[in-house]
């Protein structure tokens, strides 16, 4: 990761060394720019070199021993009956057809709606289409999926739990593609990423799109070798009960938007098995709450992703 970082840094300043020509030229600033335009060219490459020999080291010497031994785990499910807990931040609109598409799936044991302290009609909706409803008054996206997963784990008769939002931006026909990957991992976490699964009008710009994908892979370097990560902004999941149950004390649930890589880092980080499985995205009902406003919005989360993988999330949490 920090190899990865200091190559990011070093092409950083290379760049910045050359597009300094436009003013130079344009402003007739040449004098007092030229020579920061090549102090800024000559020395990004120190740190592209510290990134190679760091990257080279991690990949040469440190991987095997990082990678997890044995054959491909393979861990039977016993009983692969689902309850599914969906948040819900004034989505009267969506909730209810949300609630009934997963009631219907016939692993489906129960469908749980956590109300993030809604001012419109979603905790009325979401009761009238038969889901089990509690209402999580602190704000924030963090405290409403941990009331969501402490709510879940009450009821002992299922031995798997999907997180997913009420907006209508994921469908239950695909629980029959995370149930596949179930054996061989203790969260399955659905990816956006593939193409002709995800409809072109969502709210996912291109900036979103790969901004998303290079947090998922700057997780992965940090955890070389535990697993492939491509989307760390998805809220579609599949939990094995028991690796929830260890899990949840470790999450903090003060993180907000950026809650979903913070349960990727913390989930890899205690040696959770994470597995990423295609899952198609479309377009959303209501309006947009979460990281996904505008682009201007999605870079604040992203960054906060970004310190909170480098940094630690402690000094994130609001």
């Amino acid at each position: 990761m920090y190899g990865t970082l200091s190559f990011s840094i070093g092409l950083a300043l290379y760049f910045a060394g050359v597009l300094m020509v436009f003013p130079r030229v344009l402003l007739g600033l040449n004098r007092e720019l030229l020579p920061l335009a090549e102090w800024l060219v000559w020395y990004s490459g120190v740190p592209i070199t510290v990134g190679v020999l760091l990257a080279l080291a991690d990949l040469l010497f440190l991987l095997q021993a990082k990678r997890d031994q044995g054959d491909v785990r393979f861990e039977s499910v016993d009983r692969l009956a689902v309850t599914v807990a969906l948040t819900a931040y004034n989505d009267e609109a969506s909730i209810a057809s949300a609630v009934r598409d997963f009631a219907a799936h016939p692993r489906v044991r129960r469908v749980i709606v956590v109300s993030n302290n809604s001012r419109d009609g979603t905790f009325a909706a979401a009761e009238g289409a038969g889901a089990v409803t509690f209402d999580e008054p602190v704000q924030g996206y963090g405290r409403c999926v941990v009331r969501c997963f402490t709510e879940a784990l009450r009821f002992e008769d299922s031995d798997l739990i999907v997180l997913c939002e009420g907006d209508m931006t994921f469908r239950a026909y695909d629980l029959d593609k995370l149930l596949a990957f179930a054996p061989h991992a203790d969260i399955v976490n659905g990816t956006r990423t593939v193409e002709r699964l995800r409809q072109y009008t969502t709210q996912l710009s291109t900036f979103m799109f790969y901004g998303n994908l290079f947090v998922g892979k700057l997780l992965e370097v940090k955890h070389l070798g535990r697993s492939t990560v491509t989307d760390v902004g998805t809220t579609y999941k599949l939990c094995r009960r028991d690796a929830l149950a260890r899990l949840l004390p470790r999450l903090d649930p003060s993180v907000n938007l950026e809650f979903n890589a913070h349960f990727l880092d913390r989930a890899l980080a205690n040696g959770l098995f994470l597995v990423e499985c295609p899952i198609t995205f479309h377009p959303r009902v209501g309006a947009s709450k979460g990281g996904n406003v505008n682009n201007r919005r999605a870079l604040t989360v992203g960054l906060r992703m970004i310190a909170g993988i480098i940094f630690g999330w402690k000094p994130l949490v609001r």
